[in-house]
């Protein structure tokens, strides 16, 4: 194979160029353009090629070819030497360059509405970024074949799996993505890192620290993937929002208040389902909304929540027995009259609590606001300044600079959608929005970058900070149980 590179416009010292590079195979001639940045000796340079970089020990002349021979080392190619066009060689670059992307061969478990989001994200990550590793989607695994199927055949999975199981012994399996109910979590991960698999989980971690903490010790010392997919923390906006913190741009943190507030189960014919058990999913609006709006403050103070005291309340203490239908929409079971269930998660939350930095924070999370769909906002009022972000506005953050004067001081609305945003400079032109589903192929590309810088362990949440949360979630139930302040551990 050979790559023919022509300087065509080499002018003076000190400044980019344009080369024409021509690259020929199989009778085919494709041309690219790239740009070449020599140092004001003259005498060396270096030359982009597949987000590379080659260095130049001669002095190119115009109209000057030089052929790069490669040799073939499996995913690599290594540089060998170069050659004029009148047959003089010239030493480049002796390293190893990766011409072929790293493979991630994930399989994922769940066929429901994170199934669909993960799908999604997997599907469409390396249409946006390029983090030097190729989501392949290998297997996804469900109860339902039929389901499982469908999935595969809808979303461009290789093949299904109805018993996770199988999908652990496969040997085309690098990632096990789950995508269940939060009762199989930590079965799965367990199982998952026993089989030496690389594990990304949905949230909550797991039920209760108990599981919490089995899986940060399996995980410990693996050199394996171990994240937990908090996808607000992949939302530009939220992101910003970190970077102003870490920054001092606030200051002193002094109060943190967060909402998560839906109305989908108000009616009280709504099924009772999964996500209504306590069986097989630990808590109710707690661990499904509360969990997120305690892992955004986390994130974006880099404090922990050391001490709470909460109340939660159940409106609804039977429900018609019932199954997911799709996202957040239900069936009831059977016929005519149905079979009435006991409730035993909440319905409602309110949590107030101490950071680690000295300040005060208050939660809360329900699915009975009537009027809010996905009402998920955080406010953080430092010494210097303040932020707010609501996720039905996803794409904007409030931003409060106190230390301006007092005639010019007011809320700032940034629209996180610039090319230096966090992510967002891999799809759109600036003012064209993202939305939820952007989220999940942020976090994604973030496993794919992981890997490719060879640190797969290191990538946040992982089991360990995705335990803290869990940490403060069981402090809340506690508390609400005991009626009074329960310390976190954190």
């Amino acid at each position: 194979m050979h790559f023919v590179l022509r300087y065509s416009n080499f002018l003076k010292d000190n400044e980019v160029h344009s080369v024409t590079f021509f690259k020929t195979l199989e009778m085919k001639r494709f041309t690219y353009l790239i740009r070449v940045k020599f140092s004001g000796s003259r005498n060396s340079g270096s030359v982009a090629l597949y987000n590379s970089s080659l260095l130049l020990d001669c002095t190119p002349e115009i109209g000057d070819e030089f052929t790069f021979d490669f040799k073939e080392q499996g995913r690599f190619r290594a540089v060998q030497t170069a050659r004029s066009a009148t047959g003089n060689q010239k030493q480049f670059f002796t390293g190893v360059q990766r011409m072929a992307a790293k493979v991630l061969r994930v399989g994922l478990v769940g066929t429901q509405f994170m199934g669909k989001a993960h799908s999604n994200a997997w599907a469409q990550v390396n249409h946006f970024f390029q983090p030097g590793t190729k989501a392949e989607m290998t297997a996804i695994c469900g109860r339902n074949e039929e389901r499982a199927k469908g999935m595969a055949e809808k979303w461009g999975w290789k093949s299904y799996e109805t018993d996770y199981h199988d999908l652990l012994a496969r040997k085309d399996i690098d990632l096990i993505d789950i995508c269940t109910p939060n009762v199989s979590h930590a079965e799965i991960a367990l199982a998952a890192i026993k089989a030496g698999k690389h594990v990304s989980c949905e949230k909550p971690l797991a039920m209760n620290m108990k599981e919490a903490n089995a899986m940060v010790k399996a995980a410990k010392g693996t050199g394996l993937m171990n994240t937990v997919w908090y996808n607000y923390r992949r939302v530009p906006a939220l992101a910003l929002a970190r970077q102003l913190v870490e920054e001092g741009r606030i200051g002193k943190v002094f109060h943190v208040r967060a909402l998560y507030l839906q109305s989908w189960i108000i009616d009280p014919n709504f099924p009772a389902i999964w996500r209504l058990d306590a069986k097989t999913a630990g808590s109710g609006s707690h661990g499904d909304l509360n969990a997120h709006i305690i892992d955004a403050a986390r994130f974006i103070t880099g404090e922990e929540i050391t001490e709470v005291v909460a109340h939660m309340e159940t409106f609804v203490k039977e429900r018609p027995s019932g199954e997911m239908s799709g996202g957040l929409s239900a069936n009831t079971k059977g016929g005519g009259k149905a079979k009435m269930e006991k409730i035993t998660v909440d319905d409602a939350v309110l949590v107030m609590g101490k950071m680690s930095g000295g300040g005060v924070c208050s939660f809360e999370a329900t699915r009975f606001a009537q009027g809010r769909k996905n009402g998920n906002r955080i406010e953080i009022n430092g010494e210097k300044g303040a932020i707010v972000f609501e996720f039905e506005d996803m794409n904007r953050l409030k931003f409060f600079d106190a230390s301006k004067p007092g005639r010019e001081q007011g809320w700032t609305d940034i629209l996180a959608t610039e090319g230096n945003h966090p992510y967002f400079g891999a799809y759109w032109p600036a003012g064209h929005i993202i939305g939820y589903e952007h989220t999940f192929i942020n976090q994604a590309s973030d496993i794919l970058a992981a890997f490719a810088k060879g640190k797969p362990a290191q990538l946040q949440p992982d089991f360990a900070n995705a335990a803290k949360t869990q940490a403060v979630l069981e402090a809340c139930s506690d508390s609400s149980a005991k009626r009074k302040w329960v310390k976190t551990g954190c």
